[in-house]
Protein backbone atom coordinates (compact mmCIF):
# COMPACT_ATOMS: atom_id res chain seq x y z
CA UNK A 1 0.00 0.00 0.00
CA UNK A 2 1.20 3.49 -0.95
CA UNK A 3 0.45 6.32 1.45
CA UNK A 4 0.76 9.47 1.29
CA UNK A 5 0.39 11.31 4.85
CA UNK A 6 -0.16 14.96 4.77
CA UNK A 7 1.50 16.72 7.56
CA UNK A 8 1.19 20.63 7.62
CA UNK A 9 -0.26 23.59 9.34
CA UNK A 10 1.24 26.11 12.35
CA UNK A 11 -1.21 24.53 15.40
CA UNK A 12 -1.39 27.70 16.97
CA UNK A 13 -4.88 26.38 18.69
CA UNK A 14 -2.83 24.14 20.95
CA UNK A 15 -0.77 26.59 22.25
CA UNK A 16 1.53 26.46 24.42
CA UNK A 17 2.53 23.19 23.17
CA UNK A 18 2.62 23.75 19.51
CA UNK A 19 4.11 26.52 17.33
CA UNK A 20 5.35 27.14 13.76
CA UNK A 21 7.86 24.26 14.39
CA UNK A 22 6.46 21.84 16.24
CA UNK A 23 2.65 21.36 14.89
CA UNK A 24 0.26 19.69 16.66
CA UNK A 25 1.12 16.10 15.03
CA UNK A 26 4.33 16.35 17.30
CA UNK A 27 3.19 16.67 20.41
CA UNK A 28 3.76 13.64 22.57
CA UNK A 29 0.62 13.56 24.79
CA UNK A 30 -0.59 9.56 24.06
CA UNK A 31 0.51 7.19 26.64
CA UNK A 32 1.80 3.73 25.13
CA UNK A 33 1.95 0.29 26.93
CA UNK A 34 5.47 0.46 28.20
CA UNK A 35 4.69 4.35 30.01
CA UNK A 36 6.59 6.43 27.25
CA UNK A 37 4.43 8.86 25.20
CA UNK A 38 4.14 9.20 21.51
CA UNK A 39 3.23 12.03 19.08
CA UNK A 40 0.37 11.73 16.75
CA UNK A 41 2.46 11.28 13.92
CA UNK A 42 4.08 8.53 15.24
CA UNK A 43 1.31 6.86 16.57
CA UNK A 44 -0.39 6.59 12.99
CA UNK A 45 2.91 6.13 11.49
CA UNK A 46 2.95 2.86 13.94
CA UNK A 47 -0.54 1.94 13.28
CA UNK A 48 0.16 1.87 9.01
CA UNK A 49 2.88 -0.33 10.02
CA UNK A 50 0.78 -2.51 12.22
CA UNK A 51 -1.70 -3.65 9.20
CA UNK A 52 0.74 -3.50 7.16
CA UNK A 53 4.01 -3.80 7.01
CA UNK A 54 5.60 -3.00 3.88
CA UNK A 55 3.80 0.03 3.14
CA UNK A 56 5.16 2.75 1.46
CA UNK A 57 4.66 5.66 3.33
CA UNK A 58 5.70 9.64 2.20
CA UNK A 59 5.35 12.62 4.68
CA UNK A 60 4.23 15.75 2.36
CA UNK A 61 5.34 18.49 4.85
CA UNK A 62 7.26 21.78 5.07
CA UNK A 63 10.86 22.14 5.60
CA UNK A 64 10.03 23.59 8.90
CA UNK A 65 9.26 20.15 9.91
CA UNK A 66 11.55 18.03 8.69
CA UNK A 67 14.10 17.64 11.61
CA UNK A 68 10.71 17.12 14.01
CA UNK A 69 9.78 14.40 11.50
CA UNK A 70 13.29 12.58 11.43
CA UNK A 71 13.44 12.81 14.92
CA UNK A 72 10.37 11.33 15.96
CA UNK A 73 10.49 8.83 12.80
CA UNK A 74 13.78 8.16 12.11
CA UNK A 75 15.95 9.18 9.43
CA UNK A 76 14.85 6.34 7.09
CA UNK A 77 11.31 8.25 7.17
CA UNK A 78 10.66 9.33 3.36
CA UNK A 79 10.04 12.98 3.04
CA UNK A 80 8.02 15.32 0.22
CA UNK A 81 9.11 18.90 1.71
CA UNK A 82 7.37 22.11 0.22
CA UNK A 83 10.24 24.48 -0.37
CA UNK A 84 7.25 26.75 0.39
CA UNK A 85 3.55 26.77 1.18
CA UNK A 86 1.37 26.41 -1.38
CA UNK A 87 -1.96 24.84 -0.05
CA UNK A 88 -2.65 20.72 -0.55
CA UNK A 89 -3.02 19.91 -4.13
CA UNK A 90 0.24 21.32 -5.02
CA UNK A 91 1.74 19.43 -1.94
CA UNK A 92 0.14 16.59 -3.33
CA UNK A 93 1.35 17.21 -7.08
CA UNK A 94 4.93 17.46 -5.43
CA UNK A 95 4.59 14.09 -3.46
CA UNK A 96 2.77 12.20 -6.13
CA UNK A 97 6.34 13.40 -8.53
CA UNK A 98 8.68 12.14 -5.06
CA UNK A 99 7.17 9.07 -5.00
CA UNK A 100 7.57 8.31 -8.45
CA UNK A 101 11.04 10.06 -9.24
CA UNK A 102 13.00 9.60 -6.05
CA UNK A 103 11.27 6.50 -4.98
CA UNK A 104 10.71 4.84 -7.96
CA UNK A 105 6.81 4.17 -7.95
CA UNK A 106 5.02 3.14 -10.55
CA UNK A 107 2.37 5.99 -12.33
CA UNK A 108 -0.05 2.59 -11.93
CA UNK A 109 -0.21 1.83 -8.86
CA UNK A 110 -2.99 2.83 -6.72
CA UNK A 111 -2.01 5.62 -3.41
CA UNK A 112 -4.08 6.45 -0.30
CA UNK A 113 -3.84 10.17 0.65
CA UNK A 114 -4.30 10.87 4.05
CA UNK A 115 -4.10 14.03 6.58
CA UNK A 116 -1.46 12.88 9.41
CA UNK A 117 -3.61 13.57 12.67
CA UNK A 118 -6.93 12.24 12.94
CA UNK A 119 -7.58 10.21 15.76
CA UNK A 120 -8.09 6.49 14.82
CA UNK A 121 -7.35 3.03 15.68
CA UNK A 122 -6.99 -0.46 13.29
CA UNK A 123 -10.40 -0.61 11.80
CA UNK A 124 -9.36 3.07 9.91
CA UNK A 125 -6.78 1.49 8.52
CA UNK A 126 -8.08 -1.52 6.88
CA UNK A 127 -10.39 0.78 5.86
CA UNK A 128 -7.55 2.47 3.79
CA UNK A 129 -6.56 -0.44 2.35
CA UNK A 130 -9.44 -1.50 0.98
CA UNK A 131 -9.92 1.90 -0.34
CA UNK A 132 -6.88 1.31 -2.18
CA UNK A 133 -8.18 -2.05 -3.18
CA UNK A 134 -11.40 -0.27 -4.61
CA UNK A 135 -9.30 2.18 -6.54
CA UNK A 136 -7.07 -0.83 -8.44
CA UNK A 137 -10.57 -2.02 -9.81
CA UNK A 138 -10.62 1.45 -11.96
CA UNK A 139 -14.33 1.53 -11.48
CA UNK A 140 -13.88 5.68 -10.81
CA UNK A 141 -10.81 8.18 -11.09
CA UNK A 142 -11.06 8.76 -7.69
CA UNK A 143 -12.20 7.03 -4.25
CA UNK A 144 -13.25 8.64 -1.18
CA UNK A 145 -13.70 7.81 2.30
CA UNK A 146 -16.78 9.15 4.02
CA UNK A 147 -16.58 9.55 7.68
CA UNK A 148 -19.99 8.82 9.12
CA UNK A 149 -21.10 12.21 10.73
CA UNK A 150 -20.96 12.09 14.61
CA UNK A 151 -22.52 15.55 14.95
CA UNK A 152 -23.66 18.44 12.99
CA UNK A 153 -19.75 19.92 12.56
CA UNK A 154 -19.12 23.21 10.79
CA UNK A 155 -15.60 22.29 10.36
CA UNK A 156 -15.90 19.98 7.57
CA UNK A 157 -17.49 19.60 4.27
CA UNK A 158 -19.96 17.10 3.32
CA UNK A 159 -20.37 14.18 0.64
CA UNK A 160 -24.06 13.60 -0.79
CA UNK A 161 -23.85 9.79 -1.63
CA UNK A 162 -25.92 8.69 -4.21
CA UNK A 163 -27.88 6.13 -2.10
CA UNK A 164 -27.02 4.09 0.82
CA UNK A 165 -24.89 1.74 -0.49
CA UNK A 166 -21.81 0.99 1.24
CA UNK A 167 -19.93 1.89 -1.74
CA UNK A 168 -21.59 4.39 -4.46
CA UNK A 169 -21.17 7.15 -6.61
CA UNK A 170 -21.30 10.80 -5.10
CA UNK A 171 -24.25 12.55 -5.90
CA UNK A 172 -22.47 16.56 -5.15
CA UNK A 173 -20.42 18.14 -2.76
CA UNK A 174 -21.18 20.83 -0.10
CA UNK A 175 -18.82 23.63 1.45
CA UNK A 176 -18.69 24.09 5.63
CA UNK A 177 -22.06 24.74 6.74
CA UNK A 178 -23.50 26.78 9.59
CA UNK A 179 -24.75 24.34 12.12
CA UNK A 180 -28.39 24.42 10.91
CA UNK A 181 -27.53 23.50 7.39
CA UNK A 182 -25.29 20.89 8.45
CA UNK A 183 -27.97 19.46 10.42
CA UNK A 184 -30.40 19.31 7.46
CA UNK A 185 -27.18 17.71 5.28
CA UNK A 186 -26.78 14.86 7.66
CA UNK A 187 -30.78 13.73 7.09
CA UNK A 188 -30.21 13.58 3.52
CA UNK A 189 -27.45 11.16 4.57
CA UNK A 190 -24.85 13.36 4.11
CA UNK A 191 -20.92 12.14 5.25
CA UNK A 192 -18.02 13.96 6.36
CA UNK A 193 -15.30 15.12 3.65
CA UNK A 194 -12.09 14.32 5.99
CA UNK A 195 -9.93 14.36 2.75
CA UNK A 196 -8.93 11.03 2.48
CA UNK A 197 -9.24 9.42 -1.03
CA UNK A 198 -7.23 6.69 -3.46
CA UNK A 199 -6.35 7.20 -6.94
CA UNK A 200 -3.66 6.11 -9.17
CA UNK A 201 -0.84 7.56 -8.35
CA UNK A 202 -0.74 8.29 -12.34
CA UNK A 203 -3.69 10.49 -12.12
CA UNK A 204 -2.40 12.30 -9.32
CA UNK A 205 0.56 13.09 -12.21
CA UNK A 206 -1.57 13.67 -14.80
CA UNK A 207 -3.72 16.46 -12.65
CA UNK A 208 -0.35 18.01 -11.39
CA UNK A 209 0.72 18.57 -15.43
CA UNK A 210 -2.59 20.45 -15.56
CA UNK A 211 -1.61 22.23 -12.98
CA UNK A 212 1.80 23.16 -14.32
CA UNK A 213 4.15 22.37 -17.18
CA UNK A 214 7.10 20.04 -15.86
CA UNK A 215 9.23 17.33 -16.83
CA UNK A 216 10.27 15.29 -13.12
CA UNK A 217 10.37 15.83 -9.09
CA UNK A 218 13.12 18.38 -9.72
CA UNK A 219 11.87 20.59 -12.05
CA UNK A 220 8.34 20.96 -9.83
CA UNK A 221 10.15 21.56 -6.91
CA UNK A 222 12.29 24.56 -8.88
CA UNK A 223 8.83 26.01 -9.73
CA UNK A 224 6.87 25.20 -7.14
CA UNK A 225 6.84 28.88 -5.64
CA UNK A 226 4.85 29.83 -9.00
CA UNK A 227 1.80 27.31 -8.01
CA UNK A 228 -1.32 29.00 -7.51
CA UNK A 229 -2.43 28.15 -3.91
CA UNK A 230 -5.17 25.88 -3.94
CA UNK A 231 -7.12 23.40 -2.20
CA UNK A 232 -7.14 19.50 -3.79
CA UNK A 233 -11.27 19.59 -3.28
CA UNK A 234 -11.41 22.72 -5.36
CA UNK A 235 -9.04 21.82 -8.43
CA UNK A 236 -9.64 17.97 -8.61
CA UNK A 237 -12.94 16.85 -6.32
CA UNK A 238 -15.46 18.98 -7.23
CA UNK A 239 -14.89 18.76 -11.03
CA UNK A 240 -14.00 15.22 -11.14
CA UNK A 241 -17.34 13.08 -12.52
CA UNK A 242 -16.13 10.07 -12.39
CA UNK A 243 -15.64 10.20 -8.18
CA UNK A 244 -17.03 7.00 -6.01
CA UNK A 245 -17.13 7.18 -1.81
CA UNK A 246 -16.89 4.32 0.47
CA UNK A 247 -18.60 4.93 4.08
CA UNK A 248 -16.84 4.77 7.43
CA UNK A 249 -18.54 4.40 10.80
CA UNK A 250 -15.33 3.61 12.67
CA UNK A 251 -13.63 6.02 15.11
CA UNK A 252 -12.66 9.08 13.57
CA UNK A 253 -11.31 12.48 15.74
CA UNK A 254 -9.87 15.70 14.40
CA UNK A 255 -7.80 16.50 17.19
CA UNK A 256 -6.94 20.24 16.44
CA UNK A 257 -8.33 21.81 19.81
CA UNK A 258 -7.08 21.30 23.06
CA UNK A 259 -11.20 20.05 23.84
CA UNK A 260 -11.02 17.60 21.37
CA UNK A 261 -7.31 16.78 22.17
CA UNK A 262 -8.58 16.31 25.49
CA UNK A 263 -11.73 14.05 24.41
CA UNK A 264 -8.87 11.44 23.09
CA UNK A 265 -6.30 11.24 26.37
CA UNK A 266 -6.17 8.25 28.29
CA UNK A 267 -5.27 9.71 31.57
CA UNK A 268 -5.86 13.42 33.07
CA UNK A 269 -2.40 14.78 33.66
CA UNK A 270 0.51 14.58 31.39
CA UNK A 271 3.95 15.97 33.24
CA UNK A 272 4.25 17.27 36.90
CA UNK A 273 0.78 18.21 37.88
CA UNK A 274 -1.81 17.49 40.69
CA UNK A 275 -5.37 18.12 41.16
CA UNK A 276 -7.84 18.05 44.39
CA UNK A 277 -10.87 15.59 44.17
CA UNK A 278 -13.41 18.30 43.59
CA UNK A 279 -11.73 18.79 40.16
CA UNK A 280 -14.19 17.43 37.36
CA UNK A 281 -13.30 17.35 33.67
CA UNK A 282 -9.86 18.92 33.78
CA UNK A 283 -6.18 18.29 31.94
CA UNK A 284 -2.88 19.46 32.83
CA UNK A 285 -0.43 19.19 30.19
CA UNK A 286 2.45 20.24 31.65
CA UNK A 287 6.14 19.95 29.80
CA UNK A 288 7.90 22.45 32.50
CA UNK A 289 9.87 21.33 35.52
CA UNK A 290 7.93 22.77 37.70
CA UNK A 291 4.51 21.72 39.43
CA UNK A 292 1.23 22.49 38.63
CA UNK A 293 -1.47 22.20 41.18
CA UNK A 294 -5.36 22.92 40.23
CA UNK A 295 -8.56 22.76 42.70
CA UNK A 296 -12.49 23.26 42.42
CA UNK A 297 -11.92 23.86 38.40
CA UNK A 298 -14.63 22.29 36.16
CA UNK A 299 -14.12 21.50 32.57
CA UNK A 300 -10.77 23.14 32.25
CA UNK A 301 -7.59 22.45 30.05
CA UNK A 302 -3.89 23.74 32.11
CA UNK A 303 -0.97 23.26 29.67
CA UNK A 304 2.68 24.95 30.39
CA UNK A 305 5.28 24.79 28.18
CA UNK A 306 8.64 26.80 27.39
CA UNK A 307 6.18 29.19 25.12
CA UNK A 308 3.74 29.93 27.62
CA UNK A 309 0.74 28.78 29.65
CA UNK A 310 -2.61 28.13 29.30
CA UNK A 311 -5.48 27.85 31.59
CA UNK A 312 -9.03 27.86 29.72
CA UNK A 313 -12.63 27.05 29.87
CA UNK A 314 -11.87 23.24 27.10
CA UNK A 315 -14.83 25.30 25.46
CA UNK A 316 -12.99 28.52 24.93
CA UNK A 317 -9.62 27.16 24.45
CA UNK A 318 -11.35 26.82 20.63
CA UNK A 319 -10.53 30.67 20.32
CA UNK A 320 -7.48 31.43 21.01
CA UNK A 321 -5.58 31.87 18.12
CA UNK A 322 -6.10 35.51 17.93
CA UNK A 323 -4.92 35.98 21.04
CA UNK A 324 -1.80 33.98 20.34
CA UNK A 325 -1.09 35.88 17.36
CA UNK A 326 -0.68 39.05 18.96
CA UNK A 327 2.06 37.40 21.35
CA UNK A 328 5.58 37.28 21.01
CA UNK A 329 6.61 34.37 18.81
CA UNK A 330 9.92 33.17 19.46
CA UNK A 331 10.39 29.62 19.20
CA UNK A 332 11.57 28.46 22.70
CA UNK A 333 11.14 24.47 22.44
CA UNK A 334 11.74 22.51 19.34
CA UNK A 335 12.85 18.88 18.54
CA UNK A 336 16.05 18.90 15.69
CA UNK A 337 17.12 15.68 13.54
CA UNK A 338 19.95 15.65 16.29
CA UNK A 339 17.76 16.50 19.28
CA UNK A 340 16.26 18.80 20.90
CA UNK A 341 16.38 22.51 22.85
CA UNK A 342 14.54 24.56 25.30
CA UNK A 343 15.21 27.73 25.78
CA UNK A 344 15.27 28.21 29.73
CA UNK A 345 16.06 32.36 30.16
CA UNK A 346 16.10 34.89 28.21
CA UNK A 347 17.93 38.58 28.75
CA UNK A 348 18.80 41.30 27.16
CA UNK A 349 22.20 40.42 26.23
CA UNK A 350 22.31 36.68 26.49
CA UNK A 351 19.97 33.67 26.18
CA UNK A 352 20.37 30.19 28.04
CA UNK A 353 18.96 26.76 26.66
CA UNK A 354 19.40 23.38 27.33
CA UNK A 355 20.29 21.18 24.25
CA UNK A 356 19.61 17.37 24.18
CA UNK A 357 21.52 15.41 21.43
CA UNK A 358 20.91 12.18 20.60
CA UNK A 359 23.74 9.18 20.62
CA UNK A 360 25.29 9.62 17.14
CA UNK A 361 24.38 12.66 16.19
CA UNK A 362 26.24 16.11 15.51
CA UNK A 363 25.03 19.54 15.15
CA UNK A 364 25.85 21.19 12.04
CA UNK A 365 29.59 22.75 12.03
CA UNK A 366 28.62 25.91 12.07
CA UNK A 367 29.61 29.77 13.15
CA UNK A 368 28.06 32.92 14.96
CA UNK A 369 29.13 36.64 13.59
CA UNK A 370 27.43 38.61 16.75
CA UNK A 371 27.43 36.07 19.78
CA UNK A 372 29.77 34.24 21.64
CA UNK A 373 28.82 31.01 23.47
CA UNK A 374 29.72 28.99 26.44
CA UNK A 375 28.66 25.40 26.69
CA UNK A 376 28.55 23.66 29.78
CA UNK A 377 28.28 19.57 29.97
CA UNK A 378 25.55 18.57 32.20
CA UNK A 379 25.11 15.16 31.38
CA UNK A 380 27.15 12.14 28.82
CA UNK A 381 29.97 12.13 26.83
CA UNK A 382 31.07 13.09 22.84
CA UNK A 383 33.63 15.50 21.48
CA UNK A 384 33.69 18.84 20.22
CA UNK A 385 35.69 20.53 17.23
CA UNK A 386 36.38 24.12 17.47
CA UNK A 387 38.01 25.77 14.36
CA UNK A 388 39.45 22.03 13.63
CA UNK A 389 40.40 20.90 16.78
CA UNK A 390 38.70 18.16 18.42
CA UNK A 391 38.36 16.97 22.45
CA UNK A 392 36.33 14.88 24.27
CA UNK A 393 34.00 16.10 26.66
CA UNK A 394 32.01 14.51 30.20
CA UNK A 395 30.10 15.96 32.32
CA UNK A 396 31.31 19.26 34.33
CA UNK A 397 33.33 19.87 30.88
CA UNK A 398 32.99 23.88 29.67
CA UNK A 399 33.81 25.01 25.95
CA UNK A 400 34.12 28.50 25.08
CA UNK A 401 33.46 29.74 21.76
CA UNK A 402 34.16 33.03 20.58
CA UNK A 403 31.98 34.98 17.64
CA UNK A 404 33.35 33.81 14.53
CA UNK A 405 34.84 30.35 15.72
CA UNK A 406 33.40 27.32 14.33
CA UNK A 407 32.34 24.95 16.46
CA UNK A 408 29.92 21.65 16.68
CA UNK A 409 29.47 19.13 18.83
CA UNK A 410 29.11 14.86 18.70
CA UNK A 411 27.56 13.30 21.00
CA UNK A 412 28.69 9.70 22.07
CA UNK A 413 26.24 9.32 24.40
CA UNK A 414 22.82 10.84 24.67
CA UNK A 415 24.39 14.19 25.44
CA UNK A 416 23.28 17.04 27.42
CA UNK A 417 24.54 20.46 27.94
CA UNK A 418 23.78 24.02 28.93
CA UNK A 419 24.21 26.69 26.18
CA UNK A 420 25.03 30.25 27.13
CA UNK A 421 24.59 32.46 24.15
CA UNK A 422 26.30 36.04 25.20
CA UNK A 423 25.87 39.43 22.46
CA UNK A 424 23.70 42.24 21.38
CA UNK A 425 22.66 40.67 18.24
CA UNK A 426 21.10 37.05 19.23
CA UNK A 427 19.15 35.72 16.39
CA UNK A 428 18.06 32.61 14.90
CA UNK A 429 19.20 34.11 11.40
CA UNK A 430 23.09 34.27 13.13
CA UNK A 431 24.37 31.02 11.97
CA UNK A 432 26.46 29.96 9.26
CA UNK A 433 26.88 26.45 8.22
CA UNK A 434 30.20 24.73 6.34
CA UNK A 435 31.82 21.18 5.86
CA UNK A 436 33.87 19.74 8.32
Amino acid sequence: MNIILLSGGSGKRLWPLSNDIRSKQFIKIFRKEDGTYESMVQRIYRQIREVDAEAKITIATSRAQISAIHNQLGEQAAISAEPCRRDTFPAMALAAAHLRDVQGGDPEESVVVCPVDPYVERDYFEALRELALQADRREANLVLLGIAPTYPSEKYGYILPEDDRRITSVKTFREKPTEERAEEYIRQGALWNGGVFACRLGYLLEKAHELTDFTDYQDLYEKYDTLTKISFDYAVVEKEPSIRVMRFAGQWKDLGTWNTLTEAMEESIVGQGVMNETCRGVHIINEMDVPVLAMGLQDVVISASPEGILVSDKQQSSYMKPFVDKMDSQVRFAEKSWGSYKVIDVEKGSMTIKVTLNAGHSMNYHAHKYRDEVWTVVSGSGRTIVDGMEQKVKAGDVVTMSAGCRHTVVAETELKLIEVQIGEGISVLDKRKFEL
